[in-house]
């Protein structure tokens, strides 16, 4: 197969994996990288050894470029992404895909009308650790599921990122910032969610900086930074999700799914590779399951591999435009369900991706 050739904007924190993992794929060529900052790219062009590093405008101009991979901060992504779509080039951006339904739907039409597909983070779901848990569920080893919890809690990013701003604006606190992980994870596991009822709050409405370089900046909060949400499931389970940044520590599983027959432990869902334990019913313990395929690593760049697949057969790809807006539509709703106190009927459907072959080495994703 051709390799498909990529243009990366955007090289901040996150394109360093991308970087790297992208050279691991047959299908992937990556050829050029963009930045507001030029001096940005051209360090990771030299320190990746990417032929071009160059202006927006002209990465987008280059025409051999057929797969742009947005890596820009979320309130970008909606423009990045018509730009790209515009010029003509399929497009994969970072989560989430957009801060409204209305901008994602938006990216989504405009692709449909030239024909061009949208990939979105999170390509976790596609490792080691939930496609096991999705091979358990498949296979029925905990019987029909009934129930869903998941968890992410910790006490923001200020201490930690050099710019932790835009975790406070829209498009940031902790339901779009790592809602998507969790939410992607469900849906591929459990299906499509039909409706939803929230709760939410702003515990700290100013944060102050204490990584470098910008340590002792104050920071307004602008987003809800405690959320708690109920998902009825359209298999009928009913979820459960809390995110937040106001907690100092907990004790709860990243995901538990519950079934007629059996519970299971999911991994971190930010992890390609962490451990999945099951305990089925009449059992005394949860016991570890092997891995059923590749990709234990961080392998960020792996949804990007598997769209130039599809790019070249017209097969779908797992990390699509569909399941991110869902995932934006589930985000969206609770925020609105509390802002209303009532429950909403979610519009948008996707179909689970499929499974990913587990007979194949690693860096070939196709027979």
């Amino acid at each position: 197969m051709k390799p498909v050739k990529v243009g990366v904007i955007g090289c901040g924190n996150i394109s360093d994996i991308y970087f790297k993992m992208m050279k691991r794929f047959e299908a992937l060529e990556v050829a050029a990288c963009a930045d507001l900052v030029k001096t940005k790219a051209q360090a990771k062009a030299k320190e990746h050894g990417i032929p071009k590093a160059c202006t927006v405008k002209e990465l987008l101009a280059d025409k051999s470029i057929e797969l742009v991979v947005n890596l820009t901060v979320p309130k970008a992504h909606v423009e990045v992404d018509l730009a790209a779509i515009k010029a003509g080039k399929h497009v994969y951006s970072e989560k989430p895909l957009a801060l409204t339904r209305a901008s994602g739907e938006e990216v989504l039409e405009t692709a449909r009308k030239k024909g061009l597909l949208v990939g979105c983070a999170p390509d976790t779901v596609l490792g080691a650790n939930v496609q096991t848990a999705r091979k358990i569920i498949d296979g029925g080893w905990i019987g029909e599921p009934v129930s869903a919890t998941a968890f992410m809690q910790c006490h923001g990013h200020e201490s930690w990122h050099p710019d932790p701003e835009f975790y406070y604006e829209a498009g940031g606190g902790p339901m779009f910032d790592m809602g998507p992980y969790y939410l992607t994870a469900l849906v591929t596991l459990m299906g499509p969610v039909n409706r939803v009822t929230g709760m939410t709050r702003v515990t700290f409405p100013e944060r102050v900086i204490t990584s470098q370089p910008k340590k002792g900046k104050v920071v307004p909060v602008d987003v809800p930074t405690h959320v708690t949400g109920l998902m009825e499931f359209a298999n009928g389970a009913i979820g459960a999700i809390i995110t937040s940044f106001d907690v100092w520590a907990h004790t709860l599983s990243c995901i538990e799914i519950h079934g007629r027959a059996g519970s299971m432990l999911v991994g971190d869902p930010n992890s390609f590779g962490d451990t999945v334990k099951i305990r089925r019913m009449g059992a005394q313990e949860f016991k570890e399951v092997p891995q059923a395929c590749g990709y234990a690593e961080n392998s960020r760049g792996l949804g990007v591999a598997d769209m130039a697949y599809a790019i070249r057969t017209g097969r779908n790809h797992r990390a699509n435009g569909d399941l991110a807006f869902h995932v934006l539509d589930i985000m969206q709703a609770f925020h609105e369900a509390s802002d209303k106190k009532t429950h909403v009927t979610l519009k948008s459907r996707c179909e689970r991706p499929a499974a990913m072959p587990r007979d194949l080495r690693e860096g070939i994703l196709d027979r």
